[in-house]
């Protein structure tokens, strides 16, 4: 079963990070909440089922998508489990007394890890879910897209991964969200992936979640513009 996959403790990335939230600086005594302590972290084998379960309860443009599924894996399965198990020295997570509540994770290079996906992640999926019938199409429940993913995953346009070849997906829960812990994570994974060659990158968000985009251009990304690129759900985002 997909879910219940182990992996080993990276050894090569940075020590833990600790810090307070922003919010907790200034002349006036912080609130007990204000001083809960959040750590960012190396990726560990034990934080496995936690980013399975980030992934589905962010994945309604960022909102919990638990409601809408029935195999609570599936998320996670297409956009955070294949990091943690074939490159987990680039997953960083956020954790607090709560436990892990955010992570970064992503690729130096997008088009030979979506050729090393082919070889090594989707093939065990595509045997535990079958297709669904593409005749029923209209009908598909949001188990079956997800799944139709798995078989026919969307790759990053050419021009995307030619000019921005590094990408990296972020979530965090709502009790993380707001107090910085995005920015910290992504300045954490952005050294990491620079250590490996990465300069230029790229996010692909989903165009409802506003949050996201704000958050992406807080960062430095800017949308690519390109032909070829149509007015989907998808928007792409890059950073040089």
């Amino acid at each position: 079963m997909v879910g219940t996959l182990r992996f080993a403790h990276p050894t090569n990335l940075p020590p833990p990070c600790r810090f307070l939230p922003a919010a907790c600086s200034g002349p006036s005594r912080p609130s007990l909440k204000c001083r809960r302590m959040l750590t960012l972290r190396p990726y560990m084998s034990t934080d496995f089922d936690a980013l399975y379960a980030i992934s589905l309860a962010t994945a309604d443009a960022g909102a919990d998508a638990s409601r809408l599924y029935h195999d609570k894996h599936l998320v996670g399965a297409i956009y955070s489990a294949p990091y943690a198990t074939l490159d987990p020295d680039l997953v960083v997570v956020a954790a607090d007394e709560e436990g892990v509540g955010g992570f970064v994770l992503g690729a130096v290079d997008t088009v030979s890890w979506e050729e090393r996906l082919e070889r090594s992640w989707w093939p065990q999926l595509r045997w535990r879910y079958p297709a669904p019938d593409p005749e029923a199409r209209g009908g598909w429940t949001p188990d079956q897209r997800r799944i139709s993913m798995i078989h026919n995953p969307e790759r990053a346009p050419i021009q995307v991964a030619r000019e921005f070849p590094a990408h990296l997906h972020l979530n965090l829960l709502p009790r993380l969200q707001g107090r910085g812990v995005g920015t910290r994570l992504f300045h954490a994974w952005l050294r990491l992936a620079n250590a490996r060659g990465a300069s230029a990158i790229h996010a692909r968000i989903n165009r409802a979640n506003a949050r996201a985009m704000a958050f992406w251009s807080r960062m430095g990304f800017r949308p690519i513009t390109l032909p070829e690129l149509s007015e989907g759900r998808t928007v792409w985002m890059g950073r040089s």
